[in-house]
C-alpha cells in the first residue's frame, strides 16, 4: 500500500481510536448546531446530517441533537430543505429531494443508539414533512425528481445515486412509524419504497436521462446502500467498481477519469461491501481511507495519486463521518453498527 506522507492516528476498532474525530467535529459546530463542511463556513443538510450521525456514533449527544435541531429550525413550510447554507442563512435556494428525506436517517440512527421514543415523537413532523416533500415528487415508475429550483419548477429528471439515498431514508422513516405506530404513513411508505426499489433493480431508461452520471463511483454502490435486494443487479455493479473505480492499496476513486480516490467514497464504498458480505474488502477500503490524513489524524478529502498529494487540501467534516460510520459498522462498534447493513423496518 502507498505510504502516504501522514501517519494515521485512527484506529477504527474502537470508539476511542475514533474520540478525535469526534472532537473534531464538536470544534466545528457552530452555536446555531449547523456543522459547516466546505472550506467557506457553509453546508448542504445531507452533508450536515451525516456530520450529526459521527457525532451520534461517538456519543457526542448534545452536539447531535443541536445539529439536529437545527434541521427543524430551517426546515421550508413544504418539507424540504434549501440546497446551501451558511449557518441559518439560506445560498442557494433549490430544494434537493434527497436532503429532505435523509433527516430520518439521522433520526432512526439517533433513536438506535439512545433507545428513546419521546426523541423519535419529538422529531416525528419534521421527518414526515420531510419524506412527504420527497414523495410528492415519486414518478408512476418508482423513481423521485432530484430537484425543485427557487421558481418552483420540477427538474424532471431522476439521479440514481439520490433515489438511492432517498430509499435508505424511506426504510428509516418506514421503522420510525411502526414504532410510534402511524400505520397509514406505514403502509404509504412501504408502498412507495417498493416502487422505488424496483427502480432502482430495474434502472434501465429510468434514470440519469439529462445527464450520464455513471463516471461517479456513487452510482455504482449507493444502489446496495440504498437497499437493493437483486444479487444479478448487485454483482454487475461491484464488477464496475472493481474494473473503474478500485485503485488496489488506495481506494475508490470519485470518479472513473481521473487519478484521485476520494475517502468519503471509499468509506461508503467498504458499508457497501461489509453490506454484501465481502469482509475482507470492507476492512480494505477502511484501511485505505484511513490513511489520508493529516498530520492531526483528521481526513482529507481526498488523494490525487498521480501527483502523489493531498487534494484538496480540506478536511470536510462529513468525511471524517464517513470514516466514523465505515468504523462502525466494519467493527461493530455500537447499537448503530447495521443502520446501512440490514434493512430497518419489520417487514411483516
Amino acid at each position: 500500500m502507498k505510504n502516504f506522507p501522514n501517519i494515521s492516528h485512527i484506529d477504527p476498532s474502537s470508539l476511542g481510536g475514533l474520540n478525535h474525530l469526534g472532537k473534531f467535529l464538536k470544534d466545528v459546530q457552530l452555536l446555531s448546531g449547523a456543522i459547516p463542511s466546505n472550506k467557506d463556513g457553509s453546508h448542504d443538510p445531507w452533508d450536515h446530517l451525516e456530520a450529526v450521525m459521527g457525532l451520534t456514533t461517538l456519543s457526542y449527544n448534545t452536539q447531535a441533537l443541536k445539529g439536529l435541531h437545527w434541521m427543524i429550525a430551517n426546515q421550508n413550510e413544504d418539507g424540504s430543505w434549501y440546497n446551501l447554507y451558511q449557518n441559518d442563512e439560506p445560498l442557494e435556494l433549490n430544494k434537493q429531494s434527497n436532503y429532505s428525506s435523509y433527516i430520518a436517517v439521522a433520526v432512526w440512527h439517533f433513536y438506535l443508539l439512545n433507545n428513546d421514543i419521546n426523541f423519535l415523537k419529538n422529531f416525528w413532523e419534521s421527518v414526515k414533512k420531510g419524506i412527504l416533500f420527497s414523495l410528492s415528487l415519486q414518478h408512476k415508475n418508482g423513481a423521485i425528481a432530484w430537484n425543485i429550483d427557487e421558481y418552483a419548477k420540477i427538474d424532471e429528471d431522476y439521479l440514481l445515486t439520490g433515489c438511492s439515498s432517498i430509499a435508505k431514508s424511506l426504510e428509516c422513516a418506514i421503522a420510525i412509524s411502526q414504532v410510534l405506530e402511524h400505520q397509514r404513513y406505514e403502509s404509504e411508505w412501504k408502498a412507495a419504497h417498493s416502487k422505488l426499489i424496483r427502480a432502482l433493480e430495474n434502472p434501465s431508461n429510468i434514470f440519469d436521462l439529462k445527464k450520464d452520471r455513471s463516471r461517479f463511483s456513487m452510482d455504482w454502490y449507493y444502489p446496495i446502500l440504498g437497499g437493493i435486494n437483486s444479487k444479478q443487479r448487485i454483482a454487475s455493479l461491484t464488477k464496475i467498481i472493481k474494473n473503474s473505480f478500485w485503485i488496489k492499496g488506495l481506494g475508490i476513486k470519485c470518479v472513473s477519469d481521473e487519478p484521485w480516490v476520494t475517502v468519503a467514497e471509499t468509506c461508503e464504498c467498504s458499508i457497501a461491501y461489509k453490506k454484501i458480505g465481502k469482509d475482507k474488502i470492507a476492512l480494505e477500503l477502511l484501511q485505505n481511507a484511513i490513511s489520508i490524513v493529516d498530520s492531526k489524524g483528521i481526513p482529507y478529502m481526498g488523494w490525487q495519486f498521480n501527483e502523489n498529494i493531498y487534494w484538496p487540501d480540506e478536511t470536510p467534516s462529513w468525511t471524517s463521518a464517513a470514516c466514523i460510520l465505515a468504523a462502525d459498522a466494519n467493527n461493530k462498534l455500537t447499537s448503530g453498527a447495521d443502520l446501512f447493513l440490514k434493512e430497518q423496518f419489520k417487514s411483516l
